[in-house]
């Protein structure tokens, strides 16, 4: 099924009057609880429990009977729908495509949503679902099935299996300590109908409770020690004295570990590198700013290791501090929808490890998608720094970031 697949005018007249297909939704406005319940609706059809393989569709302007309700579609309107996308409550981020169009002589707002091509799919940590015009909260049944649909020659390289790899080689202590309380609503956790494995699967840490693999995206956030199955999940830090590779080296480290492990000692490396400068001059209290924000150089690295390549190559995320200048340099290059050319603009993403950043969201370490560079770009700005520079190859993303003058 093509990622882009939508509906003609016609189809979607069809659809908007067929009261009980489990592929439409209609939503007579924007008020009250309706964000909430078309974000259920979105994670129904991104889950696609039927198994239609056709995209549903969310129409905002209709009344329940598929009457338009002439609601005035706006700009600010359409925004606030593809924000759905990226706000990090849908996990892993659903595929959708928002669209002002004219259906039954009337503007309405539809959100086309494409089947997800590794359910199941959370919001705010439950997994929703759609039979018929019944929409609810998966069973246990319900997720196997939804499991049972990941196939390895349709699935993200992030989610094929370590084939190598065993239960054993995961920490189910941080997994069901951690992990799972913060992906999953307690009262979802509270029904005790689901194994370990299952557990796992519908977290897509492993292939599926019968064959309990781990992923490569479950040996990077829950392994024992993921560079035995991957060698390059580390970040390579070095600390040059000089601005020159040649200088001396004060401050070598590869980090490696689970991934919500690495990121952490990561940001206490460059906290511990990072000079604050105190003025006692300009004003009648001392001021203190850092060379750099460390919230941007946070964004920036987890940026690196979130949308990396790591198949085909053994190369870490490596992040070079120069005494004028920092460098974070990430294995592979742009992906899907994101091109040198637009690289770095604001609501352009791409995913090329979907999960990962699944799991990323789930940790915090994230707080929502498509927003790392902007705010690091502004976190620079603030603090008096350049702008960060990109230099974007067919195989890395280099990220020049330079000290504060």
């Amino acid at each position: 099924m093509p990622l882009t697949m939508t509906y003609s005018d016609h189809e979607l007249a069809a659809l908007l009057d067929d009261l009980e297909s489990d592929l439409a939704e209609r939503k007579r406005s924007w008020g009250g609880d309706t964000p909430e319940k078309s974000r259920q609706a979105v994670c129904a059809f991104a889950n696609d429990l039927p198994d239609h393989r056709r995209p549903g569709v969310l129409f905002v302007g209709a009344e329940d009977n598929g009457a338009p309700s002439g609601l005035v579609v706006t700009d600010e309107l359409l925004k606030t729908l593809a924000d759905m996308k990226s706000d990090g409550n849908i996990l892993p981020p659903p595929t959708l495509v928002v669209q002002k169009r004219r259906v039954k002589a009337s503007e309405m707002a539809v959100v086309i949503v494409q089947p997800a091509d590794s359910p199941p799919v959370r919001y705010k940590g439950r997994i929703w679902i759609r039979v018929g015009p019944r929409r609810g909260i998966a069973t246990a049944q319900d997720e196997r099935i939804l499991v049972e649909k990941r196939k390895y020659n349709d699935t993200p390289f992030d989610l094929q299996p370590i084939v190598s790899a065993t239960l054993e080689n995961l920490n189910r202590l941080q997994f069901e300590q951690e992990y799972l309380p913060a992906a999953f609503a307690p009262e979802v956790l509270a029904a005790n109908e689901r194994t370990y494995a299952q557990r796992l699967a519908a977290c897509r840490m492993v292939v599926s409770a019968d064959e309990p693999v781990p992923t490569l995206s479950g040996m990077l956030v829950l392994g024992t020690r993921p560079r035995d199955f991957i060698p390059g999940a580390c970040i390579q830090f070095l600390r040059v004295d000089g601005t020159e590779f040649s200088d001396p080296i004060i401050d070598a480290e590869e980090i490696d570990g689970a991934i919500g492990q690495m990121i952490r000692r990561v940001d206490e490396k460059m906290e511990s590198h990072n000079r604050v400068g105190v003025d006692i001059t300009s004003g009648s209290v001392e001021k203190r700013t850092p060379d750099y924000p460390l919230a941007a150089l946070q964004q920036l690295v987890r940026n690196a290791v979130m949308h990396r390549t790591y198949e085909g190559t053994h190369a870490p995320v490596r992040c070079y501090w120069f005494n004028d200048r920092i460098e974070i340099i990430s294995p592979g290059g742009p992906f899907g929808e994101v091109t040198a050319q637009n690289f770095g603009q604001p609501g352009i993403t791409d995913y090329r490890n979907r999960n990962l950043a699944d799991a990323m969201r789930v940790y915090g370490l994230i707080q929502r998608f498509g927003v790392g560079i902007p705010i690091a770009q502004s976190e620079l700005r603030k603090n008096g720094n350049p702008p960060a520079q990109f230099e974007v190859q067919p195989t890395i993303v280099l990220c020049t970031v330079r000290k504060k003058p």
